[in-house]
């Protein structure tokens, strides 16, 4: 027995969440990023575990790290230098995209440029047939005269994607042995290998992902492992994936694109843990930051994924947990155009120089700053005792704002939250939307460290009933690392139609995969406990150019049921479509399976029984908001216990976070420390025509 430690760095802090083993205890912390000296925050952290819970190195059993060095590295174009070898005559395929638009009634639209420029792109003469059968030998000097031209231009690495190499990847075996040998400097990645699907465009770019972030993650986690040998950690540390899983930090050096949506996805399957503990099973998380905002719907208890998530202008085709970014983070700038309208980021402060009241040199104003002149903050410490925000700092940013407007300081700050609120509002409808999904029947469950300071304001303009503020929000993404199962996905792409005849096809897949996933599972991450196997299907009537992914039972996958696997397309067509034709021909396109195992969860221990009666409050505050001044209650959070109510208007202050809660809910302490607010009957608004979301949605300066 020991500690388990979770952490996630974000744009201004990072997170530490501690498990406890032997007393069962759940600590956290969070200390302030160094972009200057990446890394150095993540060892100063474990310094201060030690100090403050005994936390020794030798004694941590499980160390998880989400990361966001993939996802800013492709956000930021910042990645590897990288040629790519292909079928000849295809080179064109990664700049075609499918001939898709990101926004199809946009006369502006635009696709994003490519990984790989189209000089770096070489034909080579090969040529496998989609039965896997050779047509064309591979051309070897082809290969190599590639190579030589890839070197001058000074790349850092090669991928290698073959037409129909997910059949027989055999072509880009040799290909990467060739490079291997005449370039063994460069690093080398073969689609087949990556991500083994049909369709070479969606194979190529998750590749091209795969390789354009290899070497920042690589020397980023080398650094992290060296890092912690150094303190004196003994375990191998694990590495958040973005399906929602862990592995090994060794493998995910190798197998980067996994990891891309690292810390998005752990803060998901923390707060989808979180909502199933405190009993909701249908939830919208609200993750806000210090730079920006992520939701994500949890429904029957578990998050949604999907393929296809965009990653700044790059879809990323492996599976992951769907992520949605929507509106701005606490540090997030507020500016006046040039027409003289308020509006507020994309551009944040991020820890430094943070936003004004910091008091780290920042002068232009935040979110966070108009939460401090609008008196919700500044009362009390943040971030564990880091600092006390400043006021007058605060005052300060922002006066230069109210002095352009015409306005009082007070009504700029609300103002600047109302327009941060208001473009939430208008993403997250646009999400539910699409999801086909009542906000109101949802829980709204806010983290990250701005996530309880603002998140009650978007449920009042969307008119959702329900809130539920972790105990320990500031660090739930942390916290989700220590909570994910190790997990990976294993696919195949039979190709084939539901019928008896290619039963014995999917029994040597499926048996295959299996055979695959086992290995992984218990020789590369050296996982010995129960495995969890599941199964899904990507199919789709035959003609149809796109597919829907179906979940099967495990057994008739094993037994190869064709009229069952068909039957589960039909139910599932059926549900999405309103329709389905069982007399059509079924075909089976890609087989996936998802295999996991699990650590073990923490289990929380419950609050002290205040016998529902009403919490005491600290003290009272003077805050402005809905254009007043009012005086509401502070709590203490530390104090609060299980059964213990309160109303709203009020603040509740906590090490890691403050949350920030307007009229319109009664709240409730439930037994492990959750705060479960509730709307009264005003507050069931009809989302979409908010008053609120609507007011000084557009300042204009004189």
């Amino acid at each position: 027995m020991g500690h388990r430690v979770g952490v996630d760095i974000g744009g201004t802090f990072i997170d530490f969440c501690l498990w406890d083993e032997d007393r069962e205890e759940l600590h956290s912390l969070k200390v302030l990023t160094t972009p200057d000296t990446p890394g150095a925050e993540l060892l100063r952290g474990l310094e201060i575990l030690q100090e403050r819970h005994g936390v020794k190195p030798e004694d941590i059993t499980r160390f998880v790290h989400g990361t966001t060095v993939g996802i800013n590295t492709v956000i930021q174009r910042k990645g590897a230098a990288m040629a790519l070898l292909t079928t000849e005559n295809f080179e064109d395929v990664i700049e075609l995209a499918r001939l898709r638009m990101p926004e199809a009634y946009s006369l502006f639209s635009r696709r994003g440029e490519p990984l790989v420029p189209r000089d770096r792109i070489y034909g080579i003469r090969e040529r496998m047939l989609a039965s896997g059968e050779e047509e064309t030998p591979l051309d070897e000097a082809g290969v190599a005269a590639a190579v030589a031209r890839a070197q001058a231009k000074g790349v850092a690495g090669i991928i290698v994607s073959f037409l129909n190499a997910y059949r027989n990847p055999a072509h880009e075996e040799a290909a990467v042995a060739i490079v291997r040998r005449l370039a063994p400097e460069l690093f080398v990645f073969r689609a087949s290998e990556v991500w083994p699907v049909i369709r070479e465009y969606e194979r190529t770019t998750t590749a091209l992902i795969n390789g354009y972030v290899h070497p920042k993650i690589r020397d980023y986690l080398d650094n992290l492992i060296g890092g912690l040998r150094g303190k004196g950690v003994t375990v191998d540390p694990l590495i958040t994936k973005s399906n929602g899983g862990v592995m090994s930090a060794a493998l995910g050096k190798q197998n980067c694109v996994s990891m891309v949506l690292s810390g998005t996805a752990s803060g998901v399957m923390g707060a989808a843990w979180v909502a199933r503990e405190a009993g909701e099973p249908n939830a919208i998380t609200l993750d806000i930051g210090g730079t920006s905002a992520d939701v994500a719907l949890v429904i029957d208890g578990q998050p949604q994924f999907g393929s296809g998530e965009k990653i700044g202008d790059l879809p990323l085709y492996i599976p992951s947990v769907a992520v949605t970014s929507i509106g701005d983070g606490g540090g997030s700038i507020a500016w006046i155009d040039g027409f003289g309208v308020l509006k507020v980021g994309p551009e944040s402060a991020g820890s430094t120089p943070g936003p004004a009241c910091y008091g780290r040199g920042g002068t232009r104003p935040t979110i966070t700053d108009a939460f401090v002149v609008c008196g919700f903050l500044g009362q009390h410490d943040i971030a564990y005792g880091a600092f006390r925000p400043d006021p007058e700092l605060a005052r300060q940013a922002i006066g230069g704002l109210a002095e352009k407007l015409g306005m009082s300081l007070e009504k700029t700050a609300e103002s600047i939250i109302r327009i941060s609120v208001s473009s939430m509002f208008a993403e997250v409808n646009k999400l539910v939307a699409r999801h086909g999904v009542d906000p109101r029947d949802y829980a709204l469950l806010t983290f990250g460290g701005a996530g309880p300071m603002m998140g009650c304001f978007l449920a009042r303009e969307l008119g959702m009933r329900r809130v539920l503020i972790p105990s320990r929000p500031g660090v739930v993404s942390a916290l989700g690392g220590l909570v994910a199962d190790v997990k990976n996905d294993f696919i195949r792409t039979p190709f084939i139609t539901a019928d008896a005849a290619n039963a014995p096809a999917l029994k040597r897949e499926a048996a295959s995969l299996i055979a695959q996933a086992t290995a992984w599972l218990r020789d590369e991450q050296g996982f010995s406990g129960e495995a969890t196997p599941r199964w899904q299907a990507d199919m789709h009537y035959r003609g149809q150019s796109f597919e829907i992914e179906v979940p099967l039972d495990a057994q008739d996958v094993e037994a190869a049921d064709m009229a069952a696997i068909a039957e589960a397309f039909h139910l599932a067509h059926e549900g999405i479509y309103d329709f389905c034709d069982r007399t059509a021909p079924v075909q089976i396109m890609n087989l996936r399976l998802v295999m996991s195992g699990s650590y073990g969860k923490p289990r929380l221990r419950p609050l002290p029984e205040g016998a529902a009666a009403p919490a005491v409050p600290e003290r009272e505050l003077r805050v402005f908001f809905d254009d007043g001044w009012h005086r509401i209650p502070l709590y203490d959070r530390s104090t609060l216990k299980s059964g213990q109510t309160f109303s709203s208007p009020c603040v509740v202050a906590q090490e890691d976070t403050t949350c920030c809660i307007p009229p319109g809910f009664t709240a409730r302490v439930d037994a492990t420390g959750n705060i479960i607010l509730g709307a009264g009957s005003s507050q069931a608004a009809t989302p979409g025509g908010s008053e609120h979301a609507a007011k000084h949605l557009s300042m204009r300066a004189e």
